[in-house]
């Protein structure tokens, strides 16, 4: 059987994290290594470019559309990473337009 969440490349995100996961703060040192050692995988998965490969993958791919709470250690930090970092949501729409968001409509002030 196949391991979960296996890559090849060490996930780092410069932009939130330029010192590195662990010498911001907001993980232990066993999560920033998980993070490092599974944040590719964990990141296609949740964007949908990955296709889950074991039964622990498609809970987790459960929990990052919002269908489950976070049980394991890796949905736990996966979590934890992207609450931090604000990511936006991600929706879908059926017409396949853009998708709006709400109160965006242009709004000018009138000079009265």
């Amino acid at each position: 059987m196949a391991e979960s969440f296996t890559t090849t490349n060490r996930f780092f995100d410069n932009k939130n994290y330029p010192r590195g996961f662990s010498r911001h703060g907001d993980f232990t040192i066993k999560e920033a290594q998980m993070l490092e050692r599974c944040g590719h995988a964990f990141n296609d998965l949740d964007l949908g470019k990955r296709e889950p490969a074991t039964d622990e993958e498609t809970l987790f791919v459960a929990m990052c559309r919002g269908e489950r709470e976070p049980a394991t250690e890796a949905e736990r930090i996966w979590s934890k990473y992207t609450s931090r970092v604000k990511r936006p949501k991600r929706f879908h729409t059926l017409s396949g337009g853009k998708p709006q968001m709400e109160g965006a409509e242009d709004y000018t002030e009138s000079d009265d």
